[in-house]
Parts: structure tokens; C-alpha cells; sequence
């Protein structure tokens, strides 16, 4: 989820920094690439044809075409940063959110699919960085596939239960969602409920707030304190989430005011890990670039239908047909 507000900043950050050559490899240093593509291979669903057009007489041409992006909230429980915004005490990670980012050919709109981290899934066989591969495991939760094999597994795994290619993997841990919070001067959201949850430390009245990091953080992660408590009450809490930060980067005034556009872009790049296709900023730029003239309000937010799984009344699996139909959609 926060990736599609990182994704739309990127498109700002040459602007405001180009000339600043010690500026530019700062940032462009701290981006985390994992070759994704090259561990996975051939084996995948096949990849949307990409469309360039021509912005200008002498620019580059920007690609228009649909493009689909796996976006990873990961819990990482490494540096104390993230222990202190609850990322536990061992040295693992799980994919804490997962949200498929389609945009459509034109580049005008998008759909953003939430996966409940609950659902049981067939986890396929993927590569290990240190060799050999991870067995197939049946009915496992879907989050535990970032657990086990990183971002390649995630990816392969969405792409196991989706059938749909992703073009890129963007991941942020805890404390880079609150840096990046943080730096945009904090996230205004509405709550329709009262929130009132001691696992999170979150406890908010139904109504408008304007929240700083670690509480927009925290509303993220909530789920025992709204709704069912369940991971999807939590879901809806995090798309709308989603939606603010694109507004709240839309209005900011970055590109009038560059010491803050650096603080923004700094906190950005910190934490983010992609795959080898994003992982400089002229690529992050080039992809914000042609994200152009997306606005949250061309954004639409579901979640993957789901059942009770019958094995495990904690956990869901995917609703058949209606989950293939939404993924045969954005193929």
C-alpha cells in the first residue's frame, strides 16, 4: 500500500534533485534491488506488453501500458527501529501486508487487490539464496512464503495463486512507513468507528485525525480493537490508508519547498527494497513519471473474496469463482 504513494513521489524527486549530484547518489544508494526476474526464470505467467508514448520532442517516451506491481508491508524484526514499532524480537520478517497494484493501459487508473495474510494458500517450490529450494507446502498462511524464501517466494507464491505476472516488487518495513509518514508532515484519515486496540497501542475516537508516523503505523496494523478483528476489518482501515497518502503527496507542495522534497525522498528510498527493475532512482522516476496523471480518486480498492477455510475457522481461503474471475480481470 505504500508503495503506490512512493511510486507517485518519484515521479517529483528529478526535479528537485537532478543537479544535486551527492543528493542523487544518496538516494539512489539506500534502494535495496533483489533480482527477482533472475531467480524465478521463465516460469511465470506470461508479461503484459508495454506500450511506450512519446512525452515530448525530445524526452523519452514514457510506457503507457498496463502494468501490475506486488506491494509488500513487511514486519521485519531486524534494527531496533522496527523492533521498537513492533517488529518482534527474533531476526525474521513476514509479509505483514500484501496488495496487488494493477494499473490499467493509459496509466489513469488503477485497482489495488488486498490479500488477506489469513488465507490459506498451496505455497509453490522457490529458489533459496543459498541454494536448492523450499519444499511445496499445501493449506500453509499466505504470509509465511515471505517468511520462508523473501521476496522472491512472495512473488512467486502471488503469482502461483493469481496467475497474473508481477512487473515489479516494492517492499517497506515499519519504520520506513513512519519515516515516510513523518516527513510528509503526518496522513489525515477518518475512522467510522472507535478504535480501541492494546496490541497496536492504538486508541482513537470515531472521526477526522491527523496522525504522525507511528500512529498511522499503528492504524495499519490494527485489527483486534475495529470491526470483527479480523484481518479484514484491518484491510479496510489500510486501503483507506493508501488513499490518503496519495492526497496527502498530491497537496504536500514538494517541488516548492525542496528541503522538504529531500526529507520526503530520503525517508522513501530508506526503506524500500524492489526488485532489480526499480532499484535506482532513474527508475523509480521514470516509473512515477509515467504515473503521472494518477489520482486517488481513480484508485479502487478491493479485497480478494474469501471464505471461512473448513479446516481452520481462523483462516480464509480464496472464493471460487469470484477470486478467479477478479484475477482473470487484470490479466
Amino acid at each position: 500500500m505504500w508503495k503506490a504513494a512512493g511510486l507517485t513521489l518519484a515521479g517529483a524527486l528529478v526535479l528537485g534533485l537532478a543537479a544535486a549530484g551527492w543528493a542523487y547518489r544518496h538516494l539512489d544508494d539506500n534502494i535495496t534491488g533483489v533480482d527477482i526476474d533472475g531467480a524465478l526464470g521463465d516460469d511465470r505467467p506470461a508479461r503484459a506488453v508495454v506500450t511506450p508514448s512519446a512525452s515530448g520532442a525530445d524526452a523519452t517516451p514514457l510506457p503507457t501500458g498496463a502494468l501490475t506491481l506486488l506491494v509488500l508491508g513487511s514486519d521485519s524484526r531486524s534494527g531496533k527501529e522496527n523492533k521498537a514499532l513492533g517488529g518482534g524480537d527474533s531476526g525474521g520478517a513476514r509479509s505483514d501486508t500484501a496488495m496487488v497494484v494493477h494499473v490499467d493501459a493509459g496509466r489513469r487508473s488503477a485497482t489495488v487487490v488486498s490479500i488477506p495474510r489469513d488465507t490459506l494458500v498451496t505455497r509453490p517450490s522457490c529458489p533459496r539464496t543459498s541454494g536448492g529450494s523450499t519444499p511445496v507446502a499445501h493449506g500453509v498462511m499466505f504470509n509465511t512464503a515471505y517468511e520462508v524464501g523473501g521476496p522472491v517466494c512472495a512473488v512467486k507464491t502471488v503469482e502461483s495463486l493469481t496467475g497474473v505476472r508481477m512487473d515489479h516488487y516494492v517492499e517497506v518495513d515499519f519504520s520506513g512507513f513512519a519515516r515516510i509518514v513523518d516527513a510528509l508532515g503526518g496522513v489525515t484519515v477518518t475512522t467510522d468507528q472507535d478504535i480501541d486496540d492494546d496490541y497496536s497501542h492504538l486508541h482513537l475516537a470515531a472521526g477526522t485525525h491527523h496522525l504522525d508516523g507511528t500512529t498511522a503505523l499503528a492504524l495499519a496494523r490494527t485489527r483486534h480493537g475495529t470491526g470483527d478483528g479480523s484481518d479484514l476489518g484491518r484491510i479496510g482501515l489500510q486501503q483507506e490508508l493508501v488513499k490518503a497518502l496519495l492526497d496527502q503527496i498530491a497537496h504536500a507542495g514538494l517541488l516548492t519547498d525542496p528541503a522538504r522534497l529531500y526529507r520526503v525522498a530520503d525517508a522513501l528510498t530508506a526503506g524500500l527494497t524492489t526488485d532489480t527493475g526499480l532499484d535506482s532512482l532513474g527508475e523509480l522516476t521514470g516509473l512515477g513519471r509515467s504515473l503521472s496523471d494518477l489520482a486517488s480518486e481513480r484508485v479502487t480498492t478491493v479485497t480478494m473474496p474469501v471464505v471461512t477455510a473448513p479446516s481452520d475457522p481462523n483462516r480464509v481461503v480464496a472464493k471460487q469463482p469470484q477470486a478467479r474471475q477478479l484475477w482473470q480481470s487484470l490479466r
